[in-house]
């Protein structure tokens, strides 16, 4: 499921996951567009990288026990993200799965003016969900006899249950506003607040704490999100055990990871910036850190000049992606 994703909404997560569940597929795979071949990216669009981030907190948080995962192929390829050169990828990448193609009412529609059309229906079975209220069922089935006709290609249409019908163009200007809060997952929220996309503007000194939770989240890999809400809870549970402020708690709780996303240069440079000191063990540690890690590349020099044998994996069974 493809997209400029700039930003990320709810609409989009829940469209890839009810089709997700719909066609039964082993993989999700979310790709946000490098540069998108139908249309110029706004004057206020988020950097690549921020839309990549974005993207992978909203994988987190569609919850699908690891079904759902972000390719940045897109991204690292140069020129326009054509679908027909992600496609060839991904099927090189899955010679024997069967592939679908998700997509929203707008690009199933224009489908015949993409560039080769034609080979893209070879690669792919196409999946066009119903994203607004206005989609009507006659222009889908239009465009699907005439899909099949002239492209033979193979279509199936999902009718969403649940529909968000917001715009990542109106979302960037109800943002600017201060507004389009509920139509984004919490942590990608928060990321737009802390990055300040979109014009979205906030004191990050002084942030309210409903307001300081996704910033903090927002800060972590996904695999650290769930230790750093149970230690809130913790330390809020303590707190009022032992008449301590709750809040001051749980911001401490929320922030106590938050350097983690620093590599140890910057993580060093903010324990000079405000006078915190390293004890022996700590010294020590960063010593060791920052030793290059000689007998771990003589091993890969050593296995690929033959010296070990290459571990082969098994042959995969196929599945859907």
């Amino acid at each position: 499921y493809g997209g400029t994703f700039d930003p990320i909404h709810l609409g989009h997560m829940a469209a890839a996951k009810y089709a997700a569940g719909y066609l039964g597929l082993d993989k999700l795979y979310l790709i946000p567009a490098g540069i998108p071949p139908h249309k110029t990216l706004s004057s206020n669009a988020a950097q690549a990288e921020d839309r990549l981030a974005m993207t992978k907190l909203a994988a987190w948080e569609m919850d699908m026990d690891g079904v759902a995962e972000v390719l940045d192929l897109e991204l690292r390829r140069e020129g326009k993200s054509y679908t027909l050169d992600t496609l060839r990828q991904l099927r090189e990448k899955h010679p024997d799965d069967q592939l679908f193609l998700l997509m929203g009412t707008d690009m199933f529609l224009s489908l015949q003016n993409w560039r080769h059309p034609e080979e893209i229906v070879k690669l792919c079975t196409l999946c066009a969900f119903h994203r607004s209220r206005s989609d009507t069922a006659e222009c889908f089935a239009q465009q699907h006899a005439y899909l099949a006709q002239t492209l033979e290609a193979e279509v199936i249409t999902v009718s969403l249950p649940e529909i968000v019908e917001i715009s990542s163009t109106q979302l960037r200007e109800g943002l600017a506003r201060g507004e389009g809060r509920a139509y984004l997952a919490e942590t990608v929220y928060g990321y737009i607040l802390r990055k300040g996309l979109y014009g979205l503007k906030g004191d990050l000194r002084h942030l309210p704490l409903e307001d300081l939770r996704p910033a903090a989240l927002s800060m972590l890999k996904p695999s650290r999100i769930p230790h750093v809400l149970g230690c809130e809870e913790t330390a809020a549970r303590l707190a009022r055990r032992w008449g301590a402020d709750e809040e001051s708690a749980r911001r401490g709780a929320l922030l106590h990871d938050c350097t983690k996303i620093c590599d140890r240069e910057q993580q060093l440079a903010l324990c000079r910036q405000y006078g915190i000191g390293l004890d022996e063990q700590e010294l020590a540690e960063t010593k060791r850190s920052m030793r290059p890690p000689a007998r771990r590349w003589r091993r890969m020099s050593l296995a690929s000049a033959g010296r070990w044998p290459r571990r082969s994996a098994g042959t995969p069974p196929a599945s859907r992606t």
